[in-house]
């Protein structure tokens, strides 16, 4: 059944989230460092497992505090080591994002929804999205996006860390940390060869991936999050395919 009180809040938040995600996709693959977004994102999420033990309450201001300042705290501590130790950085990234998740697995391992919370951090739950929790997000994300295109910060990047903290941290509350890394990582790549409206042509096949994931999770009872991922993957393949074709066409 296709209820569209439930998918497009749900279709909303892809739109929101693929605002910041696409630009910061486009960058990390310039930089290099591809897993940064993960080990930020189960930094993030880090702090929402602390805040739930904790017995802050559910998307209360707490929760963000706690959440904002796990991740800045995770982007300053990438950024010292790209300075200090840059020949091994990716290495260092994938250290930490293996501590920050046995983190998670330790401090819910007594807890009796531990296993359920999880769960919702790395799958997400977006179709249980409602407006009322876009307005905070989206003024985070406007925030983000209006300072990533403003050139006013002297060190690149410390903006770079700064900005995707504050963006993957509003993210995992609501996609969880899997989705996250797949709307940073497949419109990127399908675009990292594109000179003319790359941007545009990200944001349009990140669009359609949401669309087809959501429909396609409410018509045959699926999973969401891992369908929108997927329809990602095929959306940005075809594209891909398309382009082939038409650059052989050409020549």
């Amino acid at each position: 059944m296709i209820d569209l009180s439930i998918l497009l809040p749900a279709f909303i938040t892809g739109l929101l989230v693929l605002l910041t995600h696409v630009p910061l996709g486009q960058r990390v693959l310039q930089r290099g460092i591809i897993f940064i977004d993960l080990a930020l994102a189960q930094i993030a999420g880090l702090g929402l497992i602390i805040a739930f033990v904790l017995g802050f309450e559910p998307h209360g201001y707490g929760v963000q505090i706690v959440a904002v300042l796990s991740a800045l705290l995770g982007a300053i501590l990438l950024y010292s080591l790209e300075r200090k130790f840059s020949q091994i950085q990716e290495a260092l990234i994938g250290l930490v994002f293996v501590l920050a998740a046995a983190a998670v697995i330790l401090l819910t391992s007594h807890q009796s929804q531990g296993a359920h919370e999880v769960e919702t951090l790395l799958s997400g739950q977006i179709l249980w999205v409602n407006y009322k929790q876009l307005i905070p997000v989206a003024i985070v994300y406007l925030f983000v996006i209006v300072l990533w295109f403003i050139p006013l910060w002297k060190s690149q990047r410390f903006k770079f860390y700064i900005l995707f903290a504050l963006a993957v941290t509003a993210s995992v509350q609501l996609i969880g940390i899997y989705l996250v890394f797949a709307s940073l990582i497949i419109p990127a790549l399908a675009i990292r060869n594109i000179k003319k409206y790359a941007l545009l042509t990200g944001y349009v096949i990140g669009m359609l991936g949401y669309a087809l994931g959501i429909l396609g999770s409410a018509m045959f009872d699926l999973s969401t999050g891992p369908l929108i991922i997927w329809a990602l993957f095929i959306v940005a393949g075809l594209y891909l395919l398309f382009s082939r074709v038409v650059e052989i066409s050409k020549s």
